[in-house]
């Protein structure tokens, strides 16, 4: 009978796409999957090879509402049961949690059945939910060597962001700085950023008429700043795509000399396995300010540069493009320590992990 493995994730990108990962490794070795995760944790799971994906009550619980925390007590309660039930039926042979408040409901059911649970945290600060399952988890698995906010006594590996098998396959064999054009990838998370939407262009108009003339720039622009973007753009002459999402993203990293973006797991993960030099903004509002740790990850190498959202303004983002743009045995050196932190073996390392919690 085949190995059975329970993922349990949140409804983000950030969550799904390693659990994606993971299940593509174990599924092509002969593993059962199934999924637990919440309604917009559903609407994502298309690409995950598991079957049945099971949707559970789970809602966060904010210390600063405490009426919605009671219902959301509640809720999760619910959903610890309707998990306990599933995992009796099923019988999972491990649980491998991806944070995220639907991911509660399977691991505390879990570990209170005895079940083998793995924990897979994505960002340098472990997350809520994560926490409260670290210490009893078979192992904690990290996105980033250096892991904040982990319990004393939890067993932890770096094993790195497993990444979709489209980027992996993309990365290119080697770099070199441009001598022509230049490739520049700018990209917001998810949802688009507002601040590097409204920014960017600002700032490329800044850049003396020569450089904006060899510069192509490929952006991710919310849908409110699209059009406004296009006509800085045209403007200033500078040849530029912006959309509001790209589904081949790892055409435009492979081809790019240079990304500017935000600081999420997934993103900073990408960037060191194509080994890219960059220009990070982390998000003001994260959670402990973990992306302002991920982005570490890279600052710390000399690979990229960090500009707080109160620093990231069209003049200083012009003054950081011309510096480093003009400076190819920066970029040739900073590519080279950008690969140093990348991880492309993490699906395999993190399968491996599986597999032992199993034996």
């Amino acid at each position: 009978m085949a190995n059975r493995l329970l993922l349990a994730a949140g409804g983000t990108g950030g969550h799904m796409f390693p659990a994606q990962a993971l299940a593509e490794t174990l599924k092509a070795q002969g593993w059962d999957i199934a999924m637990m995760t919440d309604a917009r944790g559903k609407k994502h799971a298309g690409n995950i090879p598991a079957d049945p994906i099971i949707e559970v009550k789970a809602a966060s619980i904010t210390p600063r509402k405490p009426i919605a925390a009671i219902l959301g007590t509640f809720k999760l309660a619910k959903g610890v049961m309707q998990a306990r039930r599933f995992i009796n039926e099923w019988k999972p042979d491990v649980v491998v949690g991806f944070g995220g408040y639907p991911a509660f409901p399977a691991m505390r059911a879990a570990q209170g059945l005895g079940v083998p649970t793995i924990i897979h945290e994505q960002n340098a600060v472990l997350g809520r939910v994560n926490r409260v399952f670290a210490s009893k988890a078979n192992v904690v698995a990290s996105g980033f060597e250096e892991l904040q906010r982990l319990p004393a006594g939890a067993n932890h590996v770096c094993t790195g962001n497993p990444l979709r098998e489209q980027v992996i396959k993309a990365v290119p064999k080697s770099y070199s700085p441009p001598k022509g054009d230049i490739n520049l990838l700018i990209v917001g998370g998810s949802l688009g950023a507002k601040i590097v939407s409204e920014t960017m262009p600002a700032a490329i108009a800044l850049l003396p008429r020569a450089m904006r003339k060899r510069i192509k720039v490929v952006q991710q622009t919310r849908p409110e700043y699209q059009e406004a973007a296009k006509a800085i753009y045209k403007e200033a002459g500078v040849e530029a795509i912006c959309e509001t999402f790209f589904s081949d993203i790892e055409t435009h990293l492979a081809k790019a000399h240079y990304i500017v973006g935000r600081a999420g797991a997934s993103s900073v993960s990408e960037m060191a396995v194509m080994g890219l030099p960059a220009l990070l903004v982390p998000l003001k509002i994260a959670m402990d300010d973990h992306q302002t740790v991920n982005a570490r990850a890279l600052s710390s190498l000399d690979a990229a540069d960090i500009l707080p959202e109160s620093e990231f303004t069209p003049e200083r983002v012009k003054s950081t493009l011309e510096a480093r743009l003009n400076d190819s045995n920066w970029l040739k050196r900073a590519s080279k320590q950008a690969k140093l932190a990348g991880r492309p073996d993490a699906a395999a390392k993190l399968a491996a992990l599986v597999i032992s919690a199993v034996k």
